[in-house]
C-alpha cells in the first residue's frame, strides 16, 4: 500500500478540512499525519509536533531575520522543529500533502523523491493584510515561501475560485477546488417556532472578524430572535486574541437575546447546531481572504438543514442565492442584514431549511472526495 504524509500545524479537534482530507485518503493509502494535536480515533499513525511557546528572545530574533529579510533563516526559527525533522527524515513516502504555507517549506526539506501537494488554506500573500505589523513582517515572508516554493509542487488545491484565480495570477499553478462541504448528515429541517427564532453562529474568536458587528444586529431584529454565539479560541493566538473572547462575554452579559456558548469538536457540530433555525455570518471584507471566503460554516449550516443569513461576500452570496438557502444583505452593516431578517417569517424561514435539505448532497464533503482522491492518485500512478 502507497503511503502519504499529512503535515498541518494545527489541533485536528478543530481543524475539520485536515480530517476529512485524512478520511478521505486513508481509505485508500497507509496515511501518517504531523500536527500539534488530535482525536484518540483519528485512526491514523500520528506524530506530535512539540509546541514551545516562543519567548522575548526567539520573538526578537525572528523580527531580525524578517527586517533583515533572512527570510529561510526566519523560517527554521518560526517553523522548523529539529525533533520534528529527524523523527521524520529516516521516513519516506510516496506523497506529502503540505497545509497551509507554513509547512511547505518542512515538506521539501524532508523530502527525498515524494510527490508534493500544496492545500492553501488561505491565500497566504495577503493573509492579515489589514494589519500594519503583518504587512510589514510577514506579507514579504509569505511572498518569498510562495515564490521560492509553489513552483516545485506536484499538485495544489485551495478552498474557493477566489483564492484559485489569486494564486494562478501571480504564480505557475493551477489549484483544484476542494471546498471547506462537510460530509452528507441525515436530518431533516426541523420545523420553526414563529415566537422564539433561534440564530446561531459558530468558529474562531478572532478579532478582525469584528464579531460585535453580529451582537449589534441583534439591537436591531424583533423580539423573536435569539442569537448563540459558539467561540473557539485558535491553538497559536496571541495574547491580544486570547482575551478577545473574554471581551465578548463581559459585553453580552446580561443581554437575554444573546449567549456565548462553548465549542464542541469540529465532528459534532453539525447535529449540535441542528437545533438551531439560522445560521448568520457577517464577515466584513476588510483583507482579500475574508472577502473570498468560503467558510466551514457555510457547509455546517447547510448539512444541519438551517436557513442561512450572511453578507455579501460573493462566493457566499452565489451559493446561497443559488439555491435560494436564505437572505443575503445589501452591504456589511447590522442594519442592512437585520432588515433581511426581521421580514422573514416562521414559514419563509422553514423554506429555506427545507432548500438546504435539498442541495446538502450536492454541497457535501463526499463531492471533495472524488476531487482529492483522483488528484491523488493521478500523481502517484
Amino acid at each position: 500500500m502507497k503511503s502519504i504524509l499529512i503535515l498541518t500545524y494545527s489541533d485536528l479537534h478543530h481543524d475539520a478540512r485536515v480530517v476529512r482530507q485524512i478520511n478521505f485518503l486513508k481509505e485508500q493509502y497507509q496515511v501518517t499525519v504531523v500536527c500539534f494535536d488530535a482525536p484518540a480515533n483519528i485512526g491514523v499513525e500520528v506524530i506530535l509536533i512539540k509546541k514551545i511557546k516562543p519567548g522575548f528572545q526567539q520573538k526578537v530574533i525572528v523580527t531580525a531575520f524578517l527586517v533583515s529579510r533572512l527570510f529561510e533563516k526566519a523560517y527554521t526559527a518560526l517553523y522548523d522543529f529539529p525533533e520534528l525533522r529527524k523523527q521524520l527524515q529516516p521516513r519516506t513516502f510516496n506523497l506529502i500533502v503540505a497545509n497551509d504555507i507554513e509547512s511547505l517549506p518542512l515538506a521539501f526539506k524532508i523530502r527525498k523523491q515524494e510527490k508534493i501537494v500544496f492545500d492553501a488554506h488561505e491565500y497566504a500573500p495577503r493573509h492579515f493584510e489589514d494589519k500594519f505589523v503583518w504587512r510589514l513582517l510577514f506579507q514579504p515572508f509569505n511572498q518569498y515561501l510562495c515564490r521560492a516554493y509553489l513552483h516545485q509542487v506536484d499538485g495544489m488545491m485551495t478552498v474557493g475560485e477566489g483564492l484559485a484565480r489569486e494564486y494562478s495570477r501571480h504564480y505557475p499553478v493551477t489549484p483544484v477546488i476542494v471546498t471547506n462541504a462537510n460530509y452528507f448528515t441525515e436530518l431533516e429541517p426541523k420545523p420553526v417556532n414563529p415566537n422564539t427564532i433561534r440564530l446561531i453562529h459558530h468558529g474562531a474568536a478572532n478579532p478582525s472578524r469584528q464579531l460585535e458587528l453580529m451582537l449589534d444586529l441583534m439591537n436591531h431584529l424583533d423580539d423573536r430572535f435569539t442569537l448563540d454565539l459558539m467561540l473557539l479560541v485558535p491553538t497559536l493566538a496571541n495574547k491580544k486574541t486570547r482575551s478577545y473572547l473574554d471581551t465578548l462575554k463581559k459585553r453580552v452579559e446580561g443581554n437575554p437575546k444573546i449567549r456565548i456558548i462553548p465549542p464542541v469538536q469540529s465532528h459534532a457540530v453539525v447535529n449540535f447546531i441542528h437545533e438551531y433555525d439560522m445560521g448568520i455570518f457577517l464577515l466584513p471584507p476588510i483583507n482579500f481572504n475574508y472577502a473570498n471566503t468560503l467558510p466551514n460554516k457555510l457547509f455546517d449550516f447547510i448539512q444541519a438543514r438551517l436557513a442561512i443569513a450572511i453578507g455579501p461576500t460573493p462566493e457566499m452570496a452565489h451559493l446561497v442565492t443559488t439555491h435560494h438557502l436564505g437572505v443575503v444583505s445589501e452591504n456589511f452593516q447590522p442594519e442592512s442584514l437585520a432588515a433581511q431578517i426581521n421580514s422573514l417569517t416562521a414559514d419563509h424561514i422553514f423554506e429555506f431549511k427545507k432548500n438546504s435539505d435539498q442541495a446538502a448532497h450536492l454541497l457535501s464533503a463526499e463531492t471533495n472526495k472524488v476531487i482529492l482522491q483522483n488528484l491523488v492518485a493521478k500523481l502517484l500512478n
